[in-house]
């Protein structure tokens, strides 16, 4: 006999929030019972349309999707799971490492319910072949990791909440370059040293517009992140070079379809004395087409109510440790440091 479907409610109904309902409304186990946003002015196709997000708690349902601006993401998870609901949320966990304790106290008082954060880059296709044929072990040990996540603002972005701090808490290291600092740690583990500059270069914005990062972890690995939103390119750009060749993962595929096609290059290294091409070695080029990303985490997050397994990628602790990340780079620039200190 087959199970009854999972109840969700749906808590904000922006770009994010309409990506999450699509997948909601087609997944075979799941019913979208009730969905939240203040812009909603009736209910549709039989669904709860409300426009307080306590409203959608008070709706038989066993699991909330969070998809809110970052000023009230953490009050939602908090409330949610305190209600006896599972929780899937978007990142950040909220605007500060405040926010993230917040949630974790409440997650440990409900250690039946599950929690996952949408991290949702490590689902990508390329990015996943990336890490198997790292996990195998044939193009040897990392060496470093450069990562370019960039993207070109655009006309009124100064004015969208993502550009004002009270709301958002950070700016485009906190938005964007995150996911890049959450592929950095599935491929290297966690970081110890942290270089930086960070700083508001061109939007008139009271958050950081570019991150230049530096990081090093005790084996030795290094990182460099370039997080941008005056880079006037949508650009994702991943490099992995070990000591037997490179990986390059260059564009992703997401909802806006404009950081490109999605491709992994794989090459085996060659010495001068080994190649036709000196310093061009024969690369194999994979490309990817559609984006299955959205529906295998979420695949995953019914897979852990079902079976009570744990969350494998988006737990909590990975967002406790990805946000101690962001906000150990905030904190080692001594000029960006003091401007916070002075604006906070």
């Amino acid at each position: 006999m087959a199970e009854a479907p999972i109840r969700v409610g749906l808590v904000g109904l922006g770009r994010m929030g309409q990506v999450r309902k699509e997948v909601l409304e087609h997944h075979p186990d799941l019913e979208l019972v009730a969905i939240c946003d203040p812009r909603l002015d009736e209910t549709a196709d039989g669904v709860i349309a409300v426009h307080d997000y306590q409203a959608v708690l008070d709706v038989d349902l066993d699991a909330v999707f969070v998809c809110t601006p970052n000023n009230v993401t953490a009050e939602i998870v908090v409330a949610a799971l305190e209600s006896g609901r599972h929780v899937f949320a978007e990142k950040p966990p909220g605007r500060n490492l405040d926010d993230v304790q917040a949630v974790l106290a409440a997650e440990a008082r409900h250690p039946e319910l599950k929690l996952k954060f949408g991290f949702n880059h490590r689902y990508h296709e390329s990015v996943r072949e990336a890490y198997a044929i790292v996990q195998s072990g044939r193009l040897g040990r990392i060496l470093w990791l450069r990562g370019v996540y960039g993207k070109s603002g655009g006309r009124g972005f100064e004015e969208t909440w993502r550009s004002k701090g009270e709301v958002a808490g950070g700016g485009i290291l906190l938005d964007q370059g995150i996911h890049m600092l959450d592929l950095f740690r599935l491929f290297c583990g966690e970081f110890e040293e942290i270089k930086s500059f960070v700083g508001t270069f061109y939007w008139p914005i009271d958050v950081e517009d570019n991150a230049f990062v530096l990081l090093r972890n005790v084996e030795g690995q290094v990182a460099f992140l370039h997080s941008s939103s005056s880079y006037w390119k949508h650009t994702f750009l991943l490099e992995i070079c070990l000591t037997g060749g490179y990986l390059t993962i260059t564009g992703i595929e997401t909802s806006s379809r404009s950081y490109g096609r999605e491709t992994l290059i794989v090459a085996r290294r060659q010495f001068e004395d080994e190649a036709f091409a000196v310093g061009n070695p024969r690369e194999e080029v994979i490309y990817f087409a559609g984006d299955p990303s959205w529906q295998l985490e979420v695949d995953e997050f019914v897979s852990c109510i079902r079976t009570g397994g744990p969350v494998q990628v988006g737990s909590s602790k990975d967002a406790r440790q990805v946000m101690e990340l962001v906000y150990r780079i905030y904190a080692s620039d001594p000029i960006w440091s003091r401007r916070e200190k002075k604006h906070g």
